[in-house]
């Protein structure tokens, strides 16, 4: 008998805390402030709710008679005015590049993103009051950090080097992919290949700088550059005639100085040259034979 009242008083408590559980939850489409559960504004909905229906055709209604008739406006909506013992939820619209894309309780509306170029991305779908900014990447751009729709960051597509050719070009989701060229071939790093150095032998004309990995040859005329060696030949020719004729006036300059050396008399302390010595001489002669016809007479 004792056993049998302790079960029923066991159950009448488990009843009586379900009973509690039950008045104090609200339903899915309820959002609770103090002791009421009050209706959500619903996005994107416009039609009459009652407390026999939910926006939610799986989900059971628990509003009191408070609740019986309520207008969810369309599109996104925030909580004007909370519900109280006698009146229902009272919803807004979002407006200013603000948004609310599922039921909620919430006062204020959600801030849109703002699709920044400065991050590589573009407007894709413009904000809503039911649904956010979708973002996309702009062109020559891939997404780093993906979303359902879009994009929230992306980086521009690697460049490839010269000497490198674009082995897969970039996607918006992809970055680009660059290969090395070998063998004689070459690409200036916007090619999505590499390319064959021209033969210039093979159009009849001389190689004037050879190709690289990064650069094609450079062709022109047979004629259009002097060899090297012709270059040194001809400096070479030009350095030895100057020597020759260096040599050729030092040795006049050396003869011409003995002659003159040979031609002065020198006296000293005077020097007096050939010319001055003859004229000296004559002169003495023509006064001697003066002096002697003057004896005679």
């Amino acid at each position: 008998m004792a056993q049998f009242d302790t079960l029923i008083w066991t159950i009448t408590i488990i009843l009586v805390f379900v009973s509690i559980g039950c008045s104090i939850a609200c339903g899915r489409a309820e959002y609770r402030i103090g002791d009421e559960c009050c209706p959500m504004c619903w996005p994107g909905k416009d039609r009459l709710f009652t407390s026999y229906d939910s926006p939610d055709d799986n989900t059971s209604s628990t509003l009191t008679e408070k609740h019986d008739i309520v207008i969810f406006s369309s599109p996104g909506n925030h909580v004007h005015r909370h519900c109280t013992e006698f009146t229902s939820t009272s919803c807004a619209p979002c407006v200013d590049s603000t948004f609310l894309d599922e039921p909620n309780g919430l006062i204020k509306c959600k801030v849109c993103i703002n699709c920044d170029p400065g991050l590589g991305l573009k407007v894709k779908q413009p904000c809503r009051p039911s649904s956010d900014t979708v973002c996309g990447t702009l062109e020559g751009f891939y997404c780093l950090d993906p979303t359902k729709d879009g994009c929230r960051a992306a980086q521009r597509h690697s460049s490839c080097k010269p000497g490198q050719y674009i082995n897969h070009t970039g996607t918006i989701s992809t970055d680009t992919v660059c290969s090395d060229c070998t063998g004689d071939t070459y690409s200036d790093g916007s090619f999505t290949s590499c390319q064959p150095h021209t033969q210039c032998k093979s159009l009849g004309l001389q190689e004037l700088r050879p190709g690289t990995h990064w650069s094609n040859s450079e062709c022109g005329p047979q004629s259009s550059r002097i060899e090297p060696r012709i270059i040194i030949g001809v400096v070479a020719s030009v350095l030895i005639a100057l020597a020759t004729i260096t040599i050729i006036l030092r040795r006049i300059f050396v003869i011409l100085r003995k002659k003159r050396s040979l031609t002065t008399v020198t006296f000293s302390p005077v020097t007096v040259n050939a010319v001055e010595i003859q004229a000296l001489t004559a002169l003495i002669i023509t006064r001697n034979g003066r002096t002697r016809s003057c004896s005679h007479l």
